[in-house]
């Protein structure tokens, strides 16, 4: 049984190993891109123009951070078991893929945040543009 529980550990151990690449290839990408473009639309544009230009750019930008939020997600997926070990050996490999898993899930959900931030700050200027429209209307309906 004993033996049998070390193969298994050992398993895990190289599946993590393929899998740590694309770990680092998420982690990468979301500390080099990721989180300097969602810095970039922290401050949006005053005008709906601009805004609307700001949103078309950041949707771009939400396709890829998506993907690698996807990819990253399917990656902790095939080392979930590996929950279920305790040994000292696999230790510093969970408290690595502990250390993805927060990370991944920090950036997702500034990721959404984010996204939602956007369509809200559009939707309102929107609305404001249409009641500064009405209100033009109405003044020159007026005079």
């Amino acid at each position: 049984m004993l033996s049998n529980k070390r193969i298994k550990e050992l398993e895990l151990v190289m599946e993590f190993e393929e899998v740590e690449e694309c770990f680092k290839e998420v982690s990468s990408w979301i500390e080099n891109v990721g989180r300097k473009r969602l810095k970039e639309t922290i401050n949006l544009d005053d005008s709906l123009e601009m805004l609307l230009q700001a949103q078309k750019q950041f949707k771009e930008f939400d396709l890829v951070a998506s993907e690698y939020c996807r990819r990253g997600q399917e990656a902790l997926k095939k080392v979930d078991q590996w929950e279920d070990f305790s040994s000292v050996d696999v230790h510093s490999y969970r408290v690595k893929l502990q250390t993805y898993r927060d990370q991944l899930e920090e950036f997702c959900n500034q990721l959404d945040e984010t996204r939602h931030r956007v369509c809200e700050t559009v939707r309102l200027y929107e609305f404001f543009d249409k009641v500064r429209q009405a209100i033009c209307c109405t003044e020159e309906g007026v005079k």
